[in-house]
């Protein structure tokens, strides 16, 4: 059987930092209020000419370094976002163009926090298929450009950044074991942006008034269902491939709120050890959340050929799933 492979993991954050004290000084918060309920301490913001295909590109050009694979060597690239600079061309699209990879076909996966899993899901089938040897799976979102920044419930949540994996064929063991993804879109209001106008499809009259085209979150509601969803697909990953969690070296949920990982580490039974946490330093950077998670972990020799490691993610949708990954 031929498995998707990581080869090599990179990832970007933009060097502006942003901390709980600074957001003290133009809004009605404090440090000690974000971090007793979301454990976020600092967060990262695009510079101005910035954008979401340039934190991917730089995140890609990590992981193809590590890999040792040259952009036109690249079949695939899928990126997983909901904050690209156009409506189109596709993110991937222009990423494609700043690596120079000509012989990749390209687009984009639009499945809110959990556009990477979504992707990596894509990217893995064509890999099984026989249809691609090597590919790029980034995860990318400038999220600081969604948010009402006078909002203090939604805006000290998010972050800018990107992450990347390199995938290539192996017919070993190792690989990607499997993804499971899912959606109920009936929960769509819990969790959603409208468009700029303020107007879209089955949108009451009074989201057509809300103010340009902000990150809307009913964050009490999203947090029980995303607990629950987090923690049961990760079991349903381990289960169709007769694993237990004991035999995890370690978890990399989405990095949406440290509340939500301590949560679904009691809910599994794993000890904090086995959860990786980077949300204080990095706040909820979306999509690229989980990649770039996978790169620092990487990079500080946390992760070993043949260790078995899972990723969970929750969006807006809703939309959630898994993968397992033997390293």
């Amino acid at each position: 059987m031929i498995r998707a492979r990581v080869a090599g993991t990179g990832s970007y954050i933009p060097e502006k930092v942003l901390t709980n004290l600074d957001l003290e000084k133009f809004l009605d918060t404090s440090d000690e209020w974000i971090v007793t309920r979301t454990g976020i301490r600092e967060r990262h913001i695009a510079a101005v000419d910035e954008n979401t295909s340039d934190l991917a590109s730089e995140a890609a050009r990590q992981a193809l370094q590590m890999a040792g694979v040259g952009a036109e060597e690249i079949d695939l690239i899928v990126v997983g976002t909901v904050t690209g600079e156009f409506n189109f061309p596709s993110t991937a699209c222009l990423v494609q163009k700043n690596l120079n990879a000509r012989r990749a076909f390209a687009f984009d996966v639009s499945a809110a926090c959990s556009g990477f899993l979504f992707a990596l899901s894509n990217a893995v089938n064509y890999h099984r298929s026989g249809a691609v040897k090597r590919s790029l799976v980034i995860g990318a979102e400038v999220m600081s450009r969604t948010v009402d920044w006078k909002d203090r419930n939604t805006c000290v949540l998010f972050g800018d950044g990107a992450g990347a994996l390199v995938l290539v064929n192996d017919e070993s063991e190792r690989g990607i074991l499997s993804t499971h993804l899912h959606t109920d879109g009936s929960f769509w209001e819990l969790l959603f942006q409208p468009r700029p106008s303020g107007w879209g499809p089955g949108a009451s009259a009074e989201h057509a008034t809300q103010e340009m085209g902000f990150l809307k979150m009913q964050g009490n509601e999203v947090f029980k269902v995303a607990v629950k969803l987090l923690s049961d697909v990760a079991l349903e990953a381990l289960a169709a491939n007769g694993l237990t969690r004991d035999e995890l070296k370690l978890i990399f949920p989405h990095q949406a709120n440290k509340r939500i990982l301590d949560a679904i580490g009691k809910r599994l039974g794993l000890s904090a050890d086995k959860i990786f946490v980077n949300v204080d330093r990095v706040a909820n950077t979306s999509s690229a959340s989980i990649p770039i998670a996978l790169d620092e972990a990487n990079r500080q020799g946390l992760l070993a050929p043949q260790d078995l490691i899972l990723i969970n993610a929750f969006g807006g949708g809703f939309t959630w799933g898994s993968a397992l990954i033997r390293w």
